[in-house]
């Protein structure tokens, strides 16, 4: 490291480093850690600045957040099917339930008892593999609709995942319109998150109401979910985005994280949106890779109005089955960093952890606590965020 980086030197480090018992205490404590000064440390990132675009507004309406509903039963079925790092096709959850019991299930037997009714007869499969399967009562999903409003005033339409419960997405889809909007072909694409049961394999209920929906889905799928996809009645465009940036339209833009994931998958697809006069908003499923990751990422490769990032939506992986550990109150702290105008956070991201937001005065724009979403702190199911637009 040059010696001329940065305004303070050795002897300037050491001095501060002396102040005292209470400033070694608080050194201890991390405050060091979250202060301009160790900026000098760190070599300078150059930036990329690629060109995604600029859009007038983004509207999200949370379509599903709960992906399940009780967590003990979720984790209860994952430790005893041999944990977190089993294929989560081998769980015997719906819609994959064979009636072999707990771990001991495959995709080939699962959709060999339903693929002839996909995707238009989804009650009667629900139906099938209910009684087939594991904890069927528990699967819920996580979607949500995407709304981007481009400067000449065109409006366009994107489907985020597509959740797990082939009943409790279609009863969602109801509720908030998608149903009729899919039917009608206003919704442009279907964006996979992550190859996981929750935002992936409710995936029949989308292509019931617009089998040929284009559908992006990050690179790294494996045989299982391709074949899904085919299984579920698409007769559509499938992109398989590579890692990186991706554009969709100008304004939105995908980026596929290159990260192994619980549960045997691989990759996970988030959205970032440049809003004119206000900056980026950065939605994801999960955010399994991070939300540091996904703030800086979005910094070093990503022009953005104003250089601010302006707004956050989705999961945030921070305490999804609401354990939490002191290590998640460094994220918490760190979020604070990036200044973010507003933060819709739900579905992983852990009631908690939600909270904490509120007590440390975050912006964060709470829900209604309806249809089975756990806390107000919530952007809970059926409700809204604008960016750029108030809603």
């Amino acid at each position: 490291m040059s010696e001329t980086k940065g305004k303070m030197s050795r002897r300037d480090f050491f001095k501060g480093a002396a102040m005292g018992v209470m400033g070694g205490t608080l050194l201890g404590m991390g405050v060091y850690s979250y202060s301009p000064w160790r900026k000098a440390f760190f070599p300078e990132i150059e930036r990329k600045m690629a060109d995604i675009g600029v859009c007038k507004s983004i509207k999200v309406t949370n379509i599903s957040e709960t992906s399940w509903f009780t967590n003990a039963t979720l984790m209860s079925d994952i430790k005893n099917a041999g944990g977190l790092l089993v294929n989560q096709y081998s769980y015997n959850w719906p819609p994959f339930g064979d009636g072999t019991g707990l771990g001991r299930g495959s995709y080939e037997k699962g959709i060999a008892k339903i693929r002839h009714l996909l995707p238009n007869n989804v009650d009667e499969a629900w139906e099938v593999t209910k009684r087939l399967s594991v904890s069927p009562e528990n699967a819920g999903g996580f979607a949500a609709l995407i709304e981007v409003e481009q400067l000449n005033g065109r409006k366009r339409k994107f489907l985020l995942d597509s959740g797990w419960s082939y009943k409790w997405m279609d009863e969602s889809f109801k509720r908030e319109g998608i149903d009729r909007m899919l039917a009608n072909r206003e919704i442009e694409a279907l964006i996979i998150s992550h190859e996981h049961f929750d935002h992936f394999w409710g995936i029949p209920v989308t292509y019931k109401y617009d089998p040929t929906i284009t559908t992006y889905i990050p690179d790294g799928f494996y045989p299982e979910g391709l074949d899904y996809i085919k299984a579920s009645g698409h007769k559509g465009k499938v992109v398989k985005v590579k890692p990186g940036l991706n554009t969709i339209i100008p304004g939105l833009a995908t980026y596929v994280f290159a990260v192994p994931i619980i549960c045997r998958v691989y990759g996970e697809q988030a959205i970032y949106g440049n809003v004119k006069d206000h900056g980026l908003v950065s939605t994801t499923g999960c955010c399994h890779f991070g939300i540091i990751q996904f703030a800086e990422t979005a910094y070093r490769e990503i022009a953005y109005e104003n250089n601010q990032l302006y707004g956050i939506y989705g999961g945030l992986h921070i305490s999804p089955f609401e354990d939490w550990d002191p290590k998640y109150d460094d994220l918490v702290i760190s979020l604070g960093k990036y200044d973010f105008k507003k933060i819709g956070c739900n579905h992983c991201t852990g009631v908690l952890c939600a909270k904490k937001f509120v007590e440390r005065g975050y912006p964060v724009q709470r829900g209604t606590a309806r249809f089975r979403s756990p806390a107000a702190e919530y952007l809970g199911n059926g409700d809204k965020i604008g960016f750029g637009i108030d809603v």
